[in-house]
């Protein structure tokens, strides 16, 4: 696992450094937690998929979470891998109680940013099988609430291809994602295959038009090998426009 870089010059009021951590997807954290602790950032922000299905214990992802807590204030939004949470009381009571601020379909107003998470379009459909595309989030919370927060609006959304079709337009700041787990392979600089996005997908890894931020995830639920494509964490810093290294004060 490597920490990547990224620096943003956005409309943030302040410099922020942000960790950006994805799909953990309950494997062990302790190389995570090394990472983060020599980082020191800000805000560190869990996009979803850091436990897996409620059949297993998500004991590595609470582990996490709680460390997590302990470095900086830490925001999480439900993933795909989330889903069920809903058919397994007390566990997202249990998020809650590692000291994690659980963003599901809500926001906060915290150094002086708006942070929101919006949830899984899958919550909801876990027994309905398999989806070609991924279903649609809460579009109504994001319009009638996050969207209409005066500031800068940080989002957590887990499945990055919702950016082109629901985010894009929307008067939202930045959006932090996963789950495309950097295209499991990568070629030439590019992804191979991640969910909902098919072959050759877009949206896998990286920075994308000063407005999304893609993490490859920290771990893995499947077999397939992974190809030139490491575990990661996401080191983003966020400049205030006009802000330098040169007129910085520390």
């Amino acid at each position: 696992m490597k920490c990547s870089f990224y620096t943003v010059h956005t409309s943030v009021p302040r410099r922020l450094k942000i960790a950006v951590c994805s799909d953990l997807h309950d494997n062990p954290p302790e190389r995570a937690i090394e990472l983060l602790k020599e980082q020191k950032p800000d805000l560190i922000a869990l996009p979803g998929d850091i436990c897996e299905a409620p059949e297993i214990t998500g004991e590595h992802g609470f582990t996490f979470m709680r460390a997590c807590a302990g470095i900086a204030p830490t925001f999480y939004s439900l993933g795909n891998h989330d889903k069920a949470y809903d058919d397994a009381p007390g566990i997202v009571a249990k998020i809650r109680e590692m000291g994690v601020i659980l963003l599901d379909d809500d926001d906060i107003f915290c150094k002086g940013i708006w942070i929101g998470g919006i949830t899984s379009g899958f919550r909801g459909h876990q027994h309905e099988g398999y989806f070609a595309d991924t279903p649609a989030p809460n579009l109504s919370w994001l319009d009638h609430t996050f969207c209409h927060r005066k500031g800068f609006k940080l989002l957590l959304c887990h499945h990055p291809e919702y950016y082109p079709t629901y985010l894009r337009k929307r008067d939202i700041s930045l959006v932090l994602s996963g789950h495309a787990h950097g295209g499991q392979w990568r070629l030439f600089g590019r992804g191979v295959l991640a969910p909902g996005q098919g072959l050759f997908p877009k949206y896998t890894s990286g920075v994308h038009e000063n407005k999304l931020v893609i993490s490859r995830g920290m771990g893995d639920h499947t077999w397939i090998p992974r190809i030139f494509n490491p575990h990661e964490i996401v080191i983003l810093e966020l400049v205030p426009i006009g802000d330098s290294d040169e007129n910085r004060k520390d």
